[in-house]
């Protein structure tokens, strides 16, 4: 069977890891949606992201992976895998536990990567490879798995909410703030990745001071999460709001309501970008063509990653120590440009903005 022709009654999506990438896949499944709209599609992913998207118009199931479970989580999936038969896998992830996933589905085409970009042997479970192509922003790559499909991926859609019965939380939330809300991803997955907090300290001060914001520290507490909340809240003379570990959901509603994000490359960012909320990116481990924001707010971002003038390509190389290059006034020149060119069209759900 050509991949052209497959049918597209029962998808699989095989994309288990963090939660940037269950954003970019969620284009994805809402163009395979709009192009078939009685598709059921079902998605395997771990128990994190899977609070992002359980409630997705456009997911009809969701298999959850629990790498915390050793080996008793292949044994889980391979029982719930046994009572479905799919036309199409998506195979997304390219390590080799998700090629191990991968053999164990029944699907009439398994299509993944190109062997040049399968990690793992990833390439040896999979019936059919999307061609090879040079480097692309990560959104970019998944949609070649739809043109593979023959499915149009415009307009790009996540819809990623607030869900109706999510507003009022949200309203309440900012109801006590009185100046605009810039929410501060204070940490990452890697410490490669993070921004020192002593400079978020200092950032959360001269916002309030020079522009009027107010910081909310966001994401999930975990320890260096924690460290960088505690040294913030030493730190800063005008205190932040802190939402560590409200929860996914949650975090989206925060996002949402806020005029600014200022976020490193890590999933809040990409949910940023989804939400149209203006993104200030602070980003030097990772390569920004590859992972910035994608297609928007690319005159916030901070680049750290290349040197002054070069002119890098595409590629999956990480660079380290480039991180701390980023100071308080880069990142507030960029504040200076969200104020004249987003401030007005966005708003933000604060009282008094």
């Amino acid at each position: 069977m050509t991949v052209g022709a497959a049918r597209l009654d029962k998808v699989l999506v095989v994309m288990m890891s963090a939660v940037g990438d269950a954003v970019h896949v969620l284009p994805v499944i809402n163009a395979i949606k709009r192009h078939a709209p009685r598709s059921h599609i079902t998605w395997l992913l771990q128990p994190g992201p899977s609070m992002l998207v359980r409630e997705h118009p456009s997911v009809d199931d969701v298999i959850i992976f629990d790498r915390s479970k050793g080996w008793r989580a292949f044994a889980e999936v391979r029982r719930e895998l046994a009572k479905r038969q799919f036309d199409v896998l998506l195979g997304l992830q390219v390590y080799f536990k998700a090629g191990l996933i991968t053999a164990m589905a029944r699907a009439d085409v398994k299509l993944g990567f190109d062997r040049a970009r399968a990690r793992d042997l990833n390439f040896l479970f999979t019936t059919h490879k999307i061609p090879a192509r040079p480097g692309q922003h990560v959104q970019d790559q998944y949609f070649e798995f739809l043109e593979a499909l023959r499915v149009p991926h415009e307009p790009v859609e996540w819809n990623l909410g607030p869900w109706p019965e999510e507003r009022s939380w949200q309203q309440d939330f900012f109801r006590p703030f009185k100046r605009p809300v810039a929410s501060l991803v204070v940490a990452t997955s890697k410490p490669q990745k993070d921004w020192p907090p002593e400079r978020w300290a200092e950032l959360v001060d001269r916002m309030y001071e020079e522009r009027g914001l107010q910081a909310v520290l966001v994401g999930g507490r975990s320890p260096r999460e924690l460290e960088a909340e505690r040294i913030i809240m030493e730190r800063a003379k005008h205190t932040p709001v802190s939402a560590l570990g409200s929860g996914l959901r949650r975090l989206v509603s925060i996002l949402d309501g806020s005029a600014l994000v200022i976020a490193p490359d890590t999933g809040p960012l990409h949910m940023a970008v989804a939400l149209e909320r203006p993104v200030i990116s602070l980003l030097g481990y990772t390569n920004p063509k590859r992972t910035g924001p994608y297609r928007k707010f690319h005159d916030l971002i901070v680049d750290a990653y290349g040197d002054p003038g070069e002119e890098y390509g595409i590629t999956m190389e990480n660079r380290l120590d480039r991180m701390p290059r980023i100071t308080v006034n880069d990142v507030m020149e960029k504040v200076a440009v969200w104020e004249s060119r987003y401030a007005n069209a966005t708003g933000s759900l604060a009282r008094g903005s």
